[in-house]
């Protein structure tokens, strides 16, 4: 089974992560920009961040045999930091023409203030010029409330909510994601947002359509093997291998693909690796035997 796992932090993982995440048969990810943990204090930081995104951490999972997508936007959090907000939307629209950038994201509400707000609705705007999809955060706090804002955001930008997934829902929020026309994402984490029992229900009481599957896996505690952990939920309570291929693969496949700059509807495979390359003069081994191997 080929796995798009179209919500990961890779930035925050080991290399360890991407040999496990590759013999589980995820084939292809989107890392989101996203908070690092620690407020940033130079829009200089943030360029430094979009160029690994769209370099080194594109050139280390390939060396694993995985696609490597990214989004890019001023995450939530940091819109509420006057000394860096202004300047990082300066910066986007030269990465968002990056060749692997499939998206504007994760752009939304955390604590939904009103320089929240308007930083949400200015990259809306901007997807909206740059013909790109939009990845959405929804809230940890007062979730249903900031799916309620977030959908009328979407509707005042005149974006084809079609073009926008709603992620991290739950079964409060589901609904009003789905009634919207937006695709609703959800995090399968340890803990916390969503689980696998708790998934698979919602799969059987509302389908596959447009509706998707991630780990989020971040600096936190999560794992990025929830995907793959979560379709086999989904195969032991019987659920069909037609509904599970749709979750894995299609369902993410076909929103990104509206970016135009997805190449995976016919390689549906591991990229062929070659452990001897380096990026910028650096390898992802210490020593190690580097591993050769054809697409497959």
């Amino acid at each position: 089974m080929k796995i798009f796992d179209h919500h990961v932090h890779m930035t925050s993982r080991t290399t360890d992560d991407y040999q496990g995440m590759a013999a589980a048969g995820i084939v292809a990810i989107v890392e989101p920009s996203f908070w690092l943990g620690q407020p940033r204090t130079h829009v200089g930081t943030f360029e430094d961040y979009f160029l690994s995104l769209v370099g080194w951490e594109r050139f280390r999972a390939s060396q694993f045999g995985i696609h490597h997508y990214c989004t890019i936007g001023l995450n939530p959090k940091e819109a509420n930091n006057p000394s860096v907000a202004a300047g990082v939307m300066e910066l986007l629209p030269i990465y968002l023409e990056k060749e692997s950038c499939v998206a504007v994201g994760e752009i939304g509400f955390d604590d939904q203030t009103p320089a929240e707000t308007r930083y949400f609705e200015a990259q809306l705007e901007l997807a909206r010029k740059s013909r790109l999809p939009v990845l959405i955060h929804t809230p940890h706090r007062d979730k249903k409330e900031g799916v309620r804002n977030t959908i009328a955001a979407v509707k005042a930008s005149g974006i084809d909510p079609a073009w926008v997934l709603v992620d991290h829902n739950n079964e409060e929020t589901i609904e009003l994601t789905l009634d919207s026309g937006c695709w609703a994402g959800h995090s399968i984490y340890p803990g916390t947002k969503m689980d696998e029992t708790r998934m698979v229900a919602l799969i059987r009481r509302y389908g596959t359509e447009r509706i998707t599957i991630n780990s989020a896996a971040d600096w936190g505690i999560s794992d990025p093997l929830k995907v793959p952990k979560t379709l086999a939920a989904m195969r032991s309570a019987g659920l069909g291998e037609d509904v599970i291929e749709t979750i894995a693969w299609r369902n993410p496949v076909a929103f990104f693909a509206q970016s135009e700059r997805l190449e995976l509807l016919n390689k549906a495979d591991h990229l062929a690796i070659d452990q001897r390359a380096l990026w910028q003069g650096n390898s992802v081994l210490r020593g190690q035997q580097p591993t050769v191997e054809p697409r497959r």
